[in-house]
């Protein structure tokens, strides 16, 4: 593709837990995640989102940096807990003021708000009374929905219901990598249906409560194959498939379960769910890093878990393999299957290198050359048919990588978490120079 249409969105995305800090002021209850980074080995660095980027008193200065690269939309969730401290009940008002006043930035800025209603945060309140294996959870789940849509629904259009349901669902009842940390079958599949439930439940209070509103969902949609290609491991990766791709925009959007699933998840389904899943979404947002390869893994529930990409695998000088093939065949398929315009709302690059250097600056090479590969071969899609709209890097700011503490940097803007200073690095300007003329900067590849 020579260039992006006039129209194209180009965004950045954030999430609470991984930005805002203040987790103990102004009211906000503990969600699950205040709690793992808490437990022996929960985090990798041993650190937490406590103050992280500090976005909470800073978002002043961040609607300024995104106002300076030129970005069009800003993607970010709220935090349930600060806003429902016990998950459901009394409301807290300094919760929603916050987030009346990052609206209101943003549209001055000329910034369209994207607001994700749920990435990974659930009050911990609710966990204790047993989280996304109690059915109840998806209607807990419709009554903060309804708080956020009636509070910022005059402002707000751009919506998303859950960020990445297949990561959160299981990483946190299968594999133990993600809070609450539960690893059973059972619980896997309940959390899987009842999530689901929450998403159509969502989508009906917000067509309800917000005229106009756009709404979607963003799953991470990756191939999944066998580790090397190895035949023995097909079986481990047909099933990943089937959790990690299939389990949420398929009843979401076809209103039905893939085979496997279907089977396995029917004690758990009630008369008419699938007609409450299966609402009507205006897009699909897409999640995207590169494949997965997959193999058989007997400390796993499943029996399968993650595999080793191919020695041989390019990684043109990023420090990880890069397959930006997979991602324009990603983006063809999912237009195909699922016929609804895509967003891609994360695409970006990490790193434990991004450091100032003697001149003050912060040069990221292999971001912008990750990014340039991605982003041309979304252009690819395209040109195929691909019904692409938008654009959001992950991220606009260094921040609290679950897992990862702060060991990975992912931002466009550099974060000195100890000052909070923000240095705009190299991969800011180059994305502003695409945004500004709708073309692909020259990308050198190493």
């Amino acid at each position: 593709m020579n260039s992006f249409p006039e129209n194209f969105l180009w965004g950045v995305s954030t999430s609470a837990y991984q930005v805002e800090g203040a987790a103990a002021e102004d009211g906000r209850g503990p969600s699950i995640w205040d709690t793992r980074c808490r437990l022996a080995g929960g985090v990798t660095d041993g650190s937490t989102g406590d103050v992280s980027a500090d976005h909470y008193h800073r978002w002043p200065e961040d609607v300024r940096l995104m106002k300076d690269i030129g970005v069009k939309a800003y993607r970010f969730s709220v935090a349930w807990p600060r806003l429902l401290p016990r998950g459901r009940g009394a409301v807290n008002p300094a919760g929603l003021d916050f987030y009346d006043r990052l609206v209101d930035g943003l549209l001055e800025a000329g910034i369209q708000p994207w607001l994700t209603l749920y990435h990974w945060d659930l009050p911990q309140a609710l966990d204790d009374l047993g989280g996304w294996t109690n059915r109840d959870c998806a209607g807990w789940y419709a009554d903060y929905a309804a708080l956020v849509a009636r509070r910022y629904g005059d402002r707000v259009k751009h919506f998303a219901t859950f960020n990445e349901f297949s990561v959160f669902t299981l990483f946190g009842y299968a594999i133990p990598w993600a809070a609450p940390g539960v690893t059973d079958r059972a619980c896997h599949l309940k959390a899987i249906h009842h999530v689901n439930l929450a998403h159509g439940a969502g989508v009906d209070v917000l067509r309800a409560l917000v005229p106009g509103a756009s709404i979607g969902a963003i799953h991470n949609h990756q191939k999944v194959l066998p580790e090397h290609g190895k035949p023995e491991y097909q079986a481990a990766a047909d099933l990943l498939d089937e959790h990690w791709n299939r389990a949420f925009p398929d009843p979401q959007i076809l209103g039905h379960y893939s085979p496997r699933l279907a089977q396995d998840i029917e004690p758990y389904v009630q008369a008419g769910d699938m007609a409450r899943i299966c609402r009507p979404i205006d897009w699909f947002g897409l999640n995207h890093y590169g494949p997965i390869f997959a193999r058989n893994d007997d400390k796993f529930v499943w029996g399968y878990g993650w595999g080793d990409s191919p020695p041989d695998s390019p990684s043109y000088g990023v420090g990880w393999p890069v397959f930006p093939e997979v991602f324009r065949d990603e983006l063809i398929t999912l237009s195909q299957r699922y016929r609804l315009p895509i967003y891609v709302t994360e695409n970006g690059c990490g790193g434990n290198v991004d450091a100032p250097d003697a001149a003050g600056k912060v040069v990221d090479p292999h971001r912008i050359t990750y990014l340039g590969l991605f982003v041309d071969a979304m252009g690819q899609a395209m040109d195929a048919g691909a019904d692409v709209r938008g654009y959001f890097v992950w991220s606009l700011l260094d921040n609290f990588e679950w897992g990862s503490g702060y060991t990975q940097r992912f931002g466009l803007i550099y974060v000195d978490f100890a000052t909070q200073q923000r240095i705009p690095k190299e991969s800011a300007g180059w994305y502003r120079q695409l945004i500004t003329t709708g073309r692909q900067p020259r990308c050198e590849t190493a």
